[in-house]
């Protein structure tokens, strides 16, 4: 047909080489590399992976006084927060043990089974108070009989602690507590008792009807003064050859970890939630491979028929731009997978700082926004965690979406109950609607029902006792 123009072999000369080639392969070619990338840039996921985590550890109890005088002031802030931070800095040093949860006052219950859930310990320890267990008083024997039974109801291989917190203020028998801690010894548990307070003693500060503080009084006026008591601490520890603690004593966390050191652990495996595998390179790779045939066959065809020396470069130029971009989105992406091993490493702030570095490189797939998100709640950056977490909590991944959910009415919980009853409403309110859209999604899922009442709770202490449902409505 060409020669209907002339020689052939001029009108081939005059034709650019694109033409010479064949123009439907090379349609064919470019469509190809167009649809491939397209699809690539929806980001398909397909297969299903979970973060696995091995660890080594034991099986602790930890048995935490929260009777009224633990809020004597003879220590600073008081004898109650101390030994949250005390608990806190222990459960930092323990990545690979089962802690379990009990408080005790008149009476003692099971605030957690055992567990390596982090965030629900956080949460159980943000939230004790003495009025938490609402009877008077405080039993060491009861809380050695529970932690105890607790312990002796796993099946683990590894060894078992009970530590005993405290300001050894009891109300009952010695002999009780000696014969609790005895049995404890008898079944191969490890028993610490750590002790909190001063022997000089401090009144204990108390909320008035009127919402004043004052200090509290027994049944004749008189101005009530709570001693640290190590007599019984002792006792406990010394029946079941375990380690006593002294109140006066710097650094209990580590105190603790060394007399727990010698304890035999065994291996772990933590396994995160299911996450569905990207699977984009499998379409951008053979779309950059279009494109670069597509120059190499449009330079070879110009080279030989003297055509624009400029459009192979032009096509090339192009696939390395694509091909750039792939570069970075899979450096972001093992940006995103060296956040994740800080995370499990508990190295918060570093794995903060690599997920947003991760998302400044164009890494921004959903599951990262929220590993960013959960990040930064772990960190205590509430505002970043919550700004983070609420770009994700409408997609249609349910998966997604109920731990995004979760997460985020957690960051609400937490600001709300830090920044106390006068200033944490609104933040009260929005964790108790978030909690119910996650509610929702999964309407047996425990530790979101947990969250929710402790909302519940905190809001009706607000309103005084009414209006923590209709709060939790307003939202869904």
């Amino acid at each position: 047909r060409l020669e209907r123009f002339g020689d052939l072999d001029v009108v081939s000369r005059l034709m650019p080489g694109a033409l010479a080639h064949s123009a439907g392969r090379r349609a064919a070619r470019l469509a190809g590399a167009c649809a491939l990338a397209g699809v690539a840039l929806a980001g398909p996921r397909w297969g299903l992976e979970r973060n696995v985590t091995r660890t080594r550890g034991f099986d602790m109890v930890l048995a935490l006084d929260v009777s009224l005088s633990m809020r004597a002031t003879d220590v600073r802030p008081d004898r109650l927060e101390r030994m949250k931070q005390e608990v806190r800095r222990l459960r930092a040093m323990s990545p690979g043990d089962r802690i379990g949860l009990i408080v005790f006052a008149g009476r003692s219950y099971v605030l957690s089974p055992l567990t390596v859930d982090e965030g629900a310990l956080d949460l159980f320890l943000d939230n004790l108070d003495p009025s938490i267990v609402g009877q008077p008083g405080s039993s060491l024997s009861r809380a050695i009989r529970q932690g105890t039974d607790l312990l002796s109801l796993g099946s683990s291989g590894a060894d078992r602690a009970l530590v005993v917190m405290s300001d050894g203020e009891a109300f009952e028998p010695e002999a009780d507590v000696v014969a609790e801690a005895r049995r404890a010894g008898e079944k191969g548990i490890s028993l610490v008792t750590v002790g909190f307070g001063t022997t000089a003693g401090s009144t204990i500060p108390v909320r008035a009807l009127d919402g004043t503080m004052t200090v509290k009084r027994d049944d004749r006026g008189q101005v009530v003064i709570t001693h640290y008591v190590p007599g019984m601490l002792q006792a406990a520890a010394q029946a079941a050859h375990g380690t006593f603690i002294d109140a006066a004593a710097t650094d209990k966390a580590a105190r603790i970890r060394d007399a727990l050191s010698t304890l035999r652990t065994e291996q772990r495996t933590s396994v995160g939630a299911e996450t569905r595998t990207p699977r984009y390179q499998l379409f951008l790779l053979p779309a950059i491979l279009l494109l670069l045939l597509d120059a190499f066959l449009i330079a070879r065809t110009d080279r030989r028929r003297g055509g624009d020396p400029l459009r192979a470069p032009a096509a090339a130029t192009v696939a390395a731009l694509i091909l750039a971009a792939f570069i970075s989105g899979c450096a972001g992406s093992r940006r995103a997978a060296a956040a994740a091993t800080a995370y499990r490493a508990k190295q918060y702030s570093e794995a903060v700082a690599l997920y947003r570095s991760a998302i400044e490189q164009g890494d921004v797939r959903p599951q990262t926004i929220y590993d960013y998100g959960t990040a930064s709640l772990a960190a205590d950056s509430i505002q970043q965690a919550t700004d983070a977490l609420e770009r994700v909590v409408d997609l249609p991944d349910a998966e997604l979406r109920f731990r995004a959910l979760f997460n985020l009415g957690l960051a609400h919980l937490r600001r709300g109950l830090a920044a106390g009853p006068d200033n944490g409403s609104d933040d009260v309110q929005a964790a108790l609607a978030t909690y119910k859209k996650a509610l929702l999604l999964r309407p047996d899922e425990l530790d979101a029902k947990w969250n929710y009442e402790i909302a519940l709770r905190n809001k009706k202490q607000q309103s005084g006792g009414g209006g923590g449902v209709g709060g939790g409505g307003n939202g869904s």
